[in-house]
């Protein structure tokens, strides 16, 4: 159980604090509720630019980092299609370094033609590096836009195009950062050696002068059935054939995604999982695979991918992919292997809460997906789900028409 308390500020900072005793750290973890999904299908990847903006100097702190190493703290971030997430790490003795640091930020960047330019150059060198260079690195460039045709889940964090980042006008990043990085549209958690009355007091402090932003409401088209199966072959210069299967799911809000959830645990969660088993220990058609979920707020993604063993065809490794989706769709999954997956799902539960940083980044998702106690309640979720949930959403999910593959073949 992890306990805490909540309040907000009258410009709209939320704040949770959880007090835990054992550490001598504290964390401030900052969700700022903006991610890929909330740009402009013309002004992609603005959201990860700004994870990299956000370190590059504000109005009165021209060096986030140098401050925060000199009290012994450490920083960093992610940017997802949904979210945008800063943390840092501290001895508590200097937890109002932090909240100054956090605070002028959100307070004012210190935009300037220089910044951009350096880390847009940044940015530009990662997507080269990571998404064009790199084995394998371009997948989401092509299965994102095959899957969806509508939502702006259609592009990647990086953003579609390069052109996207290199275009951006200093204007352009100024509306973007007065839009959402402000208090009413964040989630501050601060978690560790603290108390209540501390937090309290400093986050009125730092951040209480800072003013309301807009009210954002979310008005994103959703993404409309698919009734037809797509394909897309791509030849590129890798070590070994690739397979990427999406198919559209609910929603990390819906009740079902827990069923979900486990059922990609069942096919590929361990070397003891159903598709580990047939596809690479029993048949060898697979060096490895794995079925995941990603997550999304809105209705996402179920994934499976798996690297083809060299001398295996894709239409066998197609084959034999369905062949374990059909088992999971007509065969009622037994006691003891929904038991096992449901323990090892509890485990990694257990064990992620014991790190500071795990229970501040958590409780600020909670929070931003209804409330904060969700944490508290996760578990359970996850121990009630039935076998006939499961084969439920795999019947629901598991179907050729609503299905988007990707065969990445390696050049002959």
């Amino acid at each position: 159980m992890i306990n805490y308390e909540k309040f907000e500020l009258p410009n709209g900072l939320k704040v949770i604090v959880h007090e835990d005793r054992s550490t001598p750290l504290a964390c401030i973890n900052i969700l700022y509720n903006v991610g890929a999904r909330d740009e402009d299908p013309e002004q992609t990847g603005f959201a990860h630019l700004f994870e990299h903006l956000m370190f590059g100097g504000s109005v009165n702190i021209s060096n986030y980092d140098e401050p925060l190493q000199m009290v012994g703290g450490e920083n960093n971030a992610f940017t997802t299609n949904d979210i945008t997430n800063y943390y840092l790490t501290l001895p508590a003795d200097n937890l109002e370094t932090g909240f100054w640091l956090e605070s002028d930020r959100m307070l004012s960047l210190a935009f300037s033609e220089k910044s951009l330019e350096v880390q847009r150059n940044v940015v530009i060198e990662e997507f080269k590096q990571r998404y064009l260079n790199q084995p394998y690195g371009d997948v989401w460039l092509l299965l994102r836009p095959m899957a969806y045709k509508v939502h702006s889940y259609r592009w990647d964090t990086i953003g579609k195009e390069i052109s996207h980042i290199e275009n951006a006008k200093i204007e352009d990043v100024k509306n973007f950062f007065k839009k959402f990085y402000c208090p009413n549209n964040a989630i501050m958690v601060v978690a560790g050696n603290v108390s209540l009355g501390e937090v309290r007091t400093l986050s009125q402090k730092w951040f209480g002068p800072i003013p309301k932003g807009p009210d954002n409401k979310r008005n994103l088209i959703p993404e409309p059935e698919q009734k037809e199966e797509r394909t897309l072959t791509v030849e590129r210069d890798v070590p070994v054939d690739a397979i990427y299967k999406a198919y559209h799911m609910c929603s990390r809000y819906d009740k079902e995604y827990y069923a979900v959830d486990l059922i990609s645990d069942i096919l590929s969660r361990g070397n003891s999982s159903r598709m580990h088993n047939a596809l690479i220990k029993d048949k060898k058609l697979f060096s490895d695979i794995s079925a995941y979920v990603m997550g999304d707020f809105d209705k996402g993604l179920f994934v499976i991918s798996g690297k083809l063993t060299k001398g295996i065809t894709m239409e066998e490794a197609d084959a034999a992919i369905n062949a374990e989706l059909d088992k999971i769709k007509k065969e009622a999954v037994n006691a003891d292997e929904l038991i096992k997956v449901k323990n090892k799902t509890e485990a990694s539960h257990v064990f992620g809460e014991v790190d500071v940083l795990n229970k501040a980044t958590n409780l600020a998702v909670s929070e931003l997906l209804g409330d904060a106690a969700m944490i508290n309640h996760e578990v359970e979720k996850y121990l009630a789900v039935t076998a006939d949930q499961i084969m439920e959403q795999a019947n629901i999910i598991f179907k050729k028409e609503n299905c988007s593959t990707l065969y990445y073949k390696a050049k002959k």
